[in-house]
């Protein structure tokens, strides 16, 4: 999705968790995403605080074109300084919930939590019902929502492509 959405960016970053077993993965499905487009992608990490202005001054430093912030509580909870640090630093920045977008970020790409949270009800009340948890199938999300903040693209001096701008189920303007 930020290939499409930066078609002439060649360096990107995957900010994660090293504490997070979904770090490990994001990261290696983004690098084999990357070398079948032929950029590069380096990965940096934030398990604490103080990590995180040094982890964005090493892109910044290392002319990364784009961020994807992998998933992680730790990164969740800092939605408004990950937000500020990308647009000080000037990098396209994605990110899994689309809180982050409607606070500034450029965009985010993930489950639609609303939908999950009233699938898990449903569930809930299937248990509740008399079903055995044990035999209920393990469910993954079947929705997803892509949000795009305009205000943020121009900020950073970025047109979004109209194919791109028509994929998203939210635009910020």
């Amino acid at each position: 999705m930020l290939h499409d959405l930066l078609p002439a960016a060649t360096h990107f970053a995957v900010l994660g968790n090293s504490h997070s077993p979904l770090t490990q993965a994001t990261i290696e499905d983004v690098q084999q995403s990357a070398g079948a487009l032929g950029v590069s992608v380096d990965a940096l990490y934030a398990n604490v605080d103080n990590e995180i202005g040094p982890a964005f001054a090493t892109m910044a430093q290392n002319h990364v074109d784009a961020l994807l912030i992998a998933p992680d509580e730790f990164f969740t909870i800092r939605m408004p300084q990950l937000v500020m640090m990308s647009l000080r630093y000037r990098i396209a920045a994605s990110y899994v919930i689309s809180e982050f977008a409607r606070l500034g970020g450029l965009v985010s790409y993930g489950p639609d939590f609303a939908n999950a949270y009233r699938e898990t009800g449903v569930y809930t009340g299937r248990v509740i019902k008399g079903e055995k948890p044990a035999e209920l199938p393990v469910e993954q999300p079947t929705k997803f929502e892509f949000v795009i903040n305009l205000r943020t693209a121009n900020a950073l001096g970025l047109a979004i492509p109209q194919p791109v701008l028509l994929l998203a189920d939210e635009v910020i303007e």
